[in-house]
């Protein structure tokens, strides 16, 4: 289960230096970049050397019980709040909600009737990775 604070060993703010000082971080070069070790199912993203998303795969989940398979109706229901973006015309990306509590979101992205992945982390940088186009890598 990851919160808005991050994964137990690993939050998010923290330094790829310390994650990897403490065992947490490592190279993988069988993914497309470091892995959080005894987290296979969770990608994390870097900027400036800081922790500031994580994008998860199943069977992570949010503590509201929200993974991917997830019905959007459900989402919408845990996360009253949330802010529809829809995918760019003509692209093939997903639409998202991004469900903010202050400076921390998680940025779910959907095909219209389930969840497909889940972002969490940093509002601004989850917002940024939607706008922009995203990928783990």
């Amino acid at each position: 289960m990851v919160s808005l604070e991050g994964l137990r060993n690993a939050e998010f703010g923290d330094t790829e230096a310390d994650l990897t000082r403490r065992g947490v971080l490592r190279a993988d070069e069988a993914a497309c970049g470091p892995a959080l070790v005894g987290h296979g199912s969770v990608s994390p993203i870097f900027v400036d050397d800081r922790l500031v998303l994580l994008w998860l795969d199943d069977p992570m989940s949010t503590p509201e019980g929200i993974s991917a398979g997830t019905p959007v109706g459900e989402v919408r229901a845990a996360y009253p709040g949330a802010v529809d973006l829809p995918a760019p015309p003509g692209s093939h990306r997903f639409a998202g909600l991004l469900a903010r509590d202050g400076d921390r979101a998680y940025l779910f992205l959907h095909d219209g009737v389930t969840v497909r992945e889940i972002i969490a982390g940093y509002a601004d940088w989850a917002r940024r990775l939607f706008d922009e186009g995203y990928g783990p890598c």
